[in-house]
């Protein structure tokens, strides 16, 4: 079997390893682990007990950085981690000094950026990007294609559909002063984002919020209200069947 594993790393009991499979310097994984083939781990990385991943994924990478990049790359970044039993499915990327919690799933094609925090019992979705500088909290589900953008809070219970996307820069990559003003969106605790909903930088939604399908949010949207159009307006309350507090159970 065709392996590299560093003689520092520090392998669970029980663990499965793949062909092909490269595990650095210092990396700490825990009992029970199932490791398919391709997998790539860079150095001191941790992953916590009964955490599956699948073919060709690498966990650890660090960003590259072009002369035009507004931020550079941190010279002594901190490992990435992962918790326990989370899946990762294949082709999936973790950046270094990502701190992922437990019972997550990050579906195939997926990409974590470095420094961003997730919490626990998330889901997230097919080839859904949660860029860098992001804190998501627990129970969110993050569906196919959606795209999180960098600077961004994310709460809890939070819904976002397929294809939805996010800004963070009004001045659309022109004039100095962009620096100033770089701001992510908020999504607080319950909202849900339809499908192909588009919101602009720095925006709030509002918990328990509903955007429709295909509305673009321009401004903050208040709490339990039902928000559709280009730009969204207020619709009508979420009813009280589809109210977070009245679905915690389900």
């Amino acid at each position: 079997m065709n392996q590299h594993i560093a003689e520092s790393a520090q392998i669970g009991a029980d663990v499965k390893i793949g062909f092909n499979v490269v595990i650095m310097e210092k990396v700490i994984i825990g009992d029970g682990c199932q490791i398919a083939n391709n997998v790539v781990i860079y150095p001191e990385t941790k992953i916590g007990h009964h955490v599956r991943i699948d073919d060709n994924v690498i966990i650890g990478k660090r960003p590259l950085s072009s002369p035009r990049s507004i931020f550079k790359v941190e010279d002594n970044m901190q490992a990435a981690e992962i918790g326990d039993m989370c899946q990762i499915g294949a082709n999936v990327v973790i950046y270094v000094q990502a701190k992922i919690g437990n019972n997550n799933l990050i579906a195939d094609l997926a990409t974590i950026r470095e420094n961003v925090t997730i919490g626990d019992l998330n889901i997230i979705g097919r080839n859904v990007t949660i860029e860098n500088f992001t804190n998501i909290g627990n129970r969110n589900k993050f569906e196919t294609n959606a795209y999180i953008t960098a600077y961004s809070e994310v709460e809890d219970y939070c819904f976002v559909a397929p294809c939805v996307a996010t800004s963070n820069d009004n001045y659309m990559a022109r004039d100095k002063e962009r620096f100033n003003h770089f701001k992510g969106v908020t999504l607080k605790t319950g909202c849900r984002l339809g499908v192909n909903v588009t919101v602009l930088p720095g925006k709030v939604i509002g918990t328990d919020a509903t955007v429709a399908a295909g509305a673009l949010v321009t401004k903050d949207l208040n709490e339990a209200a039902i928000y559709a159009g280009a730009p969204a307006k207020r619709f009508r309350d979420v009813p009280e069947s589809q109210k977070l507090s009245n679905n915690l159970d389900k």
